[in-house]
This record gives structure tokens, sequence and C-alpha cells, in this order.
């Protein structure tokens, strides 16, 4: 049925899944122009000042357009979820008071010295401008995070007259799944970025162009990703761990997992029945499941029936999401394993296949991002605060179905335009390519970098 509730969860849904695609960008992107400014300070290569003003116009159009989406995505607590506005309002209300106080100004006003200052102000300075701009990015995703993961797991609380207040700070900022959710999600965005910046060496390289900065960034990406790809497996198996002790039923969901069991199986392939209560068309792996949860074979691991119908988080969506998101992990390894290998063999730079599938790799981490949040959103339904008021509470209670359906339409419409026109520019600034940018002091103009053919020192990378 069509109501008013549904409407507004997909508004939401539509405005937080285009949104979130911008620090999945620019948290690294940030930290990635914070290193090239620092690499450029201590050695004076142009290449790395060439890369980092590449990197930091594209910044600054992803930055311009978090901005206008972030604060239309706020009106929506006012004007849909006033409820719930109003009973987590003491809570709420000072975390992102606290992003906007820390992250956003830090970031706004160090990116003005970071956009328009190489020349007005000394170079430690833009190096200080840059990392205070990183800093920045990273404090928003701190505060984010607090608010998300007090949500999931809502701690250091009183309830007085059906209002939220905080009695504990700490607790409730560092609540029980915060610290697993603010690596989780902070490494997903690095890994983002790092595939980003790959890709678009990759589509330079296929073309033979900008090849000193193309294999740059291909070497400084691929490196990252080494570390942090096998290091975010582990990590989620940390943060899966804990969601089994705290919300035990979105793992059920997550899993498809009915009956309450040891020697719980791990399904590749399922299609999961909620009205009959299990599962078609299983593909699965035996004791796998009960030995990723409980690292031990003969682990029991609870099933969906063990709660109420109505307690239960749909159990399709969270299912085939987090598969999605584990299946694009796996391929992001298989990427990262394939080109150290091709850089060991001095061929990086003249595989074509491979800078083809590192340009179709690009947009991987970002269907990823929205995949673990789906996983993460809709396995803690129906709970807005979970456990404590549900999803159907929170919802605006004068709000009428026409009302919300005219606002997601407007929502749809100018979010197609805004992201429309960032992508367009971005994607031109691409193509365009770099500039040979030179110091205030030599007084030169700066010069577009003609295209260029791989010469054989390249080719041995």
């Amino acid at each position: 049925m069509i109501d008013a509730l549904l409407l507004s969860r997909l508004q939401f849904a539509w405005v937080v899944a285009l949104h979130i695609l911008l620090p999945a960008f620019t948290v690294g992107l940030a930290a990635y122009i914070a290193v090239l400014e620092g690499t450029y300070f201590f050695t004076r290569r142009p290449v790395f000042l060439r890369l980092s003003q590449f990197w930091l116009r594209l910044f600054a159009v992803s930055f311009g357009m978090g901005v206008v989406s972030g604060i239309v995505m706020a009106f929506q607590f006012g004007t849909n979820w006033s409820r719930y506005s109003d009973a987590t309002a003491d809570i709420v209300g000072p975390l992102m008071a606290y992003e906007g106080l820390t992250a956003f100004f830090l970031e706004a006003g160090f990116l003005g010295v970071l956009l328009f200052g190489r020349q007005r102000v000394p170079p430690a300075m833009h190096l200080f401008a840059a990392v205070m701009v990183s800093l920045g990015t990273l404090f928003s995703t701190f505060w984010i995070l607090a608010a998300n993961s007090w949500m999931q797991t809502p701690a250091g609380h009183v309830i007085a007259d059906g209002r939220f207040l905080p009695n504990d700070w700490l607790q409730v900022i560092f609540s029980p799944s915060f610290p697993y959710r603010l690596v989780h999600t902070t490494m997903a965005f690095f890994i983002t970025t790092a595939f980003v910046v790959v890709g678009v060496g990759g589509y330079y390289l296929r073309q033979s162009r900008f090849v000193e900065e193309s294999l740059t960034m291909q070497k400084m990406g691929f490196g990252l990703l080494a570390l942090l790809v096998p290091l975010q497996v582990l990590i989620g198996d940390f943060h899966g761990l804990n969601t089994l002790e705290h919300q035990p039923e979105k793992i059920a969901a997550m899993e498809a997992n009915w009956e309450t069991q040891a020697h719980m199986p791990l399904l590749l392939f399922a299609w999961p029945d909620e009205e009959a209560e299990r599962n078609r068309f299983e593909v699965g792996i035996p004791d796998a499941g009960s030995l990723i949860l409980k690292h031990d074979p003969n682990g029991v691991v609870r099933g969906l029936k063990d709660w109420k119908r109505e307690d239960r988080p749909p159990v399709a969506i969270p299912f085939f999401s987090f598969r999605l998101m584990v299946g694009i992990g796996l391929a992001m390894l298989a990427m990262t394993v394939t080109a150290l290998f091709l850089w060991w063999r001095a061929r990086l730079a003249t595989s074509w296949m491979f800078q083809r599938m590192c340009l179709a790799c690009a947009p991987l981490g970002f269907i990823a991002v929205l995949a673990g949040w789906v996983t993460t959103e809709v396995g803690r339904q129906p709970w807005v605060v979970y456990g404590l008021m549900r999803t159907r509470d929170a919802v605006t209670p004068s709000l009428s179905t026409g009302d919300v359906a005219v606002s997601l339409f407007v929502y749809v419409i100018a979010y197609l335009l805004i992201f429309g026109a960032g992508v367009f520019f971005m994607a031109r600034l691409v193509r365009t390519g770099f500039a040979v940018p030179t110091e205030a002091a030599s007084g030169s103009q700066r010069v577009a970098t003609p295209a260029r053919p791989l010469s054989a020192a390249t080719r041995a990378n």
C-alpha cells in the first residue's frame, strides 16, 4: 500500500543514496590531495603538483555538490520525520551541530586557501590547508557515523516523556557499533577513491596520454589498495561479529537464516520467501556460515523465527545487497592482485585489457558503498532507533500522501539536475586532462600537456 510513510522512506532513500556518493569520493580524495601536496612539498617533483591541481578541481566540484545536496537533505527531518526529530533532538541535534562546527567550517575555510592560495601563501601554509581540509572530511564522517551508530545501537541516554535525553555523552558518541562502523566506512571511502584514481589513470593510458601522471596515480592507488582491501575483509569480519552481538536479527536477514541452528551453511544464492518463512533454490557451503559468524563450524546461530514477524527486518533486500557488496570486494581484491603482478612484471602501462578493466572498475566502490548502506539501514527495520522507536512512529502525523508524492517528485528532478550537471562537468575536466602548473615566482603561463606515446622507459614502468 502506497502511503505517506512509504513515500517518505523512498524520498529519504533517494536523497541519501545520492548524497552518500559524494563523501564516498571526497573523504578519500581530500586525503589523497594532502598526500600529493606533502609529497610535492618535500620532493619538488612537478608530477605531484600537476596531480594535486587536477584532483583539486574535481574535489571542488564534488564538495559543492555535497553542500547543496546535504542542505536540502536536512529539510526532510522537519517536514517528513518530525516525530523522530522531536524525540531525538537532544542527542542527534548536538551531534549534527558538532559536525557543522568542527567539519564543515574547517573544510570550507581551508578549501579557499587550497583553491586560491597557492600563489598567495607560503608553501607550508598551502600544505597545512590541504591537511586541514582532509581532517575536516574525516571529522564530518566521525560525527555523522556517531549519530547513525547511536540509532543502530543506542546507548548513554534515558527516555523521559517520550524524548531521548543524554546522560553519558561518551556512551552516546562511542556507542557499541561506532568504532567498527567508523573504520569500515572510512576504509570503504578510501578504497572507492583509489579505484576512481586508477580508473582515470587507465583512461589516459589506453589513449597514451599523460603517461607519467597516470602511472604515478596507478602505482599510488594500487599500493594503497594492496593494504586496504585485505584489511577491509578483516575489519568487515569484526563488524559482522559486533552486529551479531547487538543486532542478531539483522545478521539473520543478511544470511536468510530462518531456523536457529548449528552448522549453518553460507548461502551463496537463495530466493527468500518471507510468507512461507523459507528459502527457495538454495546454493550454499555447509558449516561455513557458523564458521564465519561463530568462528566454529558447530556454532549455533539464531534464526529469524526467533522474532515476531513485526519485529523482523525485510529479508530479500539485505540478503542480496550484502552479497553484492561482498562480491564487489572480491572483484576489487582480484584487480589489486592482478595489478601487483603486472607491476612486478613491468607490464602495468602496456596491458591494454587491464587498463580497460581499471576504467570499468572505477564505479565499483560507489556501488559497494550503496550496497553496504542498504544492508545496514534496511537490516535495522522496523526500527528508526533500534529497539526503541519504530519507523512508522517517526513520520510526521499530519503528512498526506499527495504532499509527499509532490515533494518526492521535486527531489528526484532536483537531484537529477544537480548530479547530472556535476558529473557532466567533472567528466569534462577529466577529458581535458592535466595542465603544467608553475609556481608564482616563475610568472609563466600554464600550458596544457600534449598527448604523448609510451616511451621505452615508460614501458619498463
